[in-house]
């Protein structure tokens, strides 16, 4: 008896060893197949680590460090920012830009100037020619005072420079105040003069031909006033009026018209024409670059006379 109760107890032990080892034999089992899945990890696992990669994404475009722009390389600094006086044109003046020598006038102070503007310095070369009795194609005739100078072809713009007074300074220092009389066509170059020798004498020796110059408007001190002249064949059907004597340059010449002032076309020899006779004989309009107006009264149609008048244009 004593050992068959000895017997029982055992074999509950046993039973008891062999339900231990077989739930951990089906539990040893069950984490294989769960670590060899697809995947190779269970589902919550999976599930974490998916939340965290959606939150690293959705992160990055607040979270991300903006990318700094290149800096540049030794190689190739980035430029640097030139001072305002480089950029100027008087700063650097090219051979046909122009330089200011003196304060430029305000805007609108010449409105009627062409090429040839007060206030400005222009560059180039002088030669000389025999200027003889100091005519030319301005067409002033005559005259003691061989002080003159032709006008390059583009300056002389249509007998605008006609009557303008010039400084002429040459590199030594030299200098020599000229009035325009005559046109040097081509090839004579913008900014050249060419001036008589008298005048030419007075900056350099003849031999040496050819100078640079610098040259500027002046608006003289002059006690004469302005004259008119009709051209030789005027009438009252048909006529060329010109202006002498003024001491700014001309811009316009108008006359009288029952229905106020007509224009009228200034030529490449310096008259102002009137091909219908329309104002020959009546009252003038004088307007010089500035913009100054002079009106002539009593000048009748008198072919190549001077004809004085008590006006002239302010000095500026």
């Amino acid at each position: 008896m004593a050992s068959a109760s000895h017997r029982r107890p055992l074999r509950k032990r046993r039973t008891t060893l062999v339900w231990a080892v077989a739930v951990a034999a089906v539990g040893l089992l069950v984490s294989l197949v769960i670590a060899l899945r697809p995947g190779g990890e269970p589902d919550t696992v999976r599930t974490a680590a998916g939340a965290a990669a959606v939150t690293r994404t959705s992160a990055s475009p607040t979270t991300r460090t903006p990318t700094p722009s290149p800096k540049p390389s030794t190689s190739s600094p980035a430029p640097r920012r030139t001072p305002a006086t480089a950029t100027t044109p008087s700063a650097r003046p090219s051979p046909a830009a122009t330089r200011s020598s003196a304060p430029r006038p305000a805007s609108g102070a010449a409105p009627l100037a062409g090429r040839i503007k007060p206030g400005t310095t222009y560059e180039g070369v002088a030669t000389h020619y025999d200027a003889k009795d100091g005519d030319g194609a301005c067409l002033y005739g005559p005259s003691p005072d061989l002080m003159v100078a032709a006008m390059n072809h583009a300056d002389y713009e249509t007998s605008q420079a006609c009557g303008a007074y010039i400084l002429v300074r040459a590199a030594s220092g030299a200098s020599v105040t000229v009035r325009i009389t005559n046109e040097c066509p081509l090839p004579c170059a913008p900014g050249q003069l060419d001036l008589s020798k008298e005048a030419f004498a007075k900056l350099a020796g003849l031999s040496a031909g050819r100078i640079p110059i610098a040259w500027s408007l002046l608006s003289p001190n002059t006690s004469d006033t302005v004259s008119v002249r009709y051209k030789t064949g005027s009438s009252r059907h048909w006529c060329g009026i010109q202006a002498l004597g003024h001491r700014n340059p001309l811009a316009r010449l108008e006359v009288r018209t029952g229905g106020g002032w007509s224009r009228l076309t200034r030529t490449e020899y310096n008259y102002f024409l009137s091909p219908d006779g329309t104002g020959c004989g009546g009252s003038l309009r004088l307007t010089d670059i500035y913009g100054e107006q002079l009106t002539v009264d009593g000048i009748a149609v008198r072919p190549d006379t001077v004809q004085p008048t008590r006006v002239q244009f302010t000095r500026r």
